[in-house]
């Protein structure tokens, strides 16, 4: 799993991956951090525009977010003069220090869009500082297809499984994943657990495929593409020599509802089994 803030904020924080067992935290860390929050559209919107304060318009979100990068920049120039020069190295800000990593490109932005405007906006955002970015929820991206091969985008589509609970979820339908796949845009899905409980992921993947996706894709927008969208592709995400062996066994089809999971090992270590 892949977890983090929310979507309060313009810039909520560091994701981490985990895996779903273990006895203490620092066991089950895959990767930390393994991207940065960004929050564009409604939630910051809404949040911030209740307390008086920016952002309360999409104009706001996108120049708070500018001016962090912004200043993200001037630090990492004043850690570079501080490595030639110790005298000159800069107090530790470690707001600074989690958006350097992403301006370095060792992790993305991992921005929360849902209408296509958006979508547009952060992709505008992350050509100017050449940073790498993943599309979360992606609600409305099957409207701007082009643009999606364009930027060789990486979307991460869900929570699907919902109501249209706010302005930006109108266009929200099942479709969408079938729609992007059948593009060439490698799809993961998501829950956003707990707003739809994490459980429920392979029915979302079964409910895409009823909607035109295809059923191999729908597995690998569970699998493998969420691996590769979140940068842990190399342990995680399909069998292959050399990876963690997290492996389920079931008793039927993986994305029928009735399936059952028999075994799972995690690490290779049998976690459940038969009773």
């Amino acid at each position: 799993m892949v977890t983090g803030p929310g979507s309060a904020n313009v810039i909520g924080g560091q994701f981490a991956a985990l895996k779903t067992y273990g006895r203490r935290v620092d066991d089950m860390i895959v990767k930390a951090p393994v991207a940065v929050k960004a929050a564009f559209g409604e939630n910051p919107k809404r949040v911030y525009h209740g307390q008086h304060k920016a952002p309360s318009t999409r104009m706001a979100t996108a120049a708070i977010l500018r001016s962090a990068l912004i200043r993200a920049q001037e630090y990492k120039k004043k850690l570079e003069r501080g490595a030639a020069d110790p005298d000159k190295m800069p107090e530790r800000d470690l707001k600074m220090e989690a958006l350097v990593k992403v301006l370095n490109r060792e992790i993305p932005l991992k921005a929360h869009a849902h209408r296509a405007d958006d979508i547009l906006t952060a992709f505008r955002i992350a050509r100017e500082f050449d940073i790498d970015i993943t599309i979360e929820h992606c609600t409305e991206g099957y409207r701007i297809i082009e643009y999606l091969q364009e930027e060789n985008a990486k979307v991460i589509v869900g929570p699907l499984f919902s109501d249209r609970s706010k302005i930006e979820l109108r266009n929200l339908t099942f479709k969408a994943p079938g729609i992007l796949s059948k593009a060439g845009i490698k799809v993961a899905m998501m829950t956003d657990h707990p707003v739809i409980p994490v459980h429920h992921l392979p029915v979302c993947a079964a409910i895409a495929v009823r909607e035109g996706m295809d059923e191999m894709e729908a597995l690998k927008s569970i699998t493998i593409y969420a691996a590769e969208a979140t940068g842990i592709e190399d342990r995680v995400g399909s069998l292959e020599p050399g990876k963690d062996a997290d492996i389920v066994l079931y008793d039927g089809h993986p994305l029928d509802f009735r399936t059952k999971a028999v075994w799972v090992f995690i690490n290779g270590k049998a976690v459940k089994q038969p009773n």
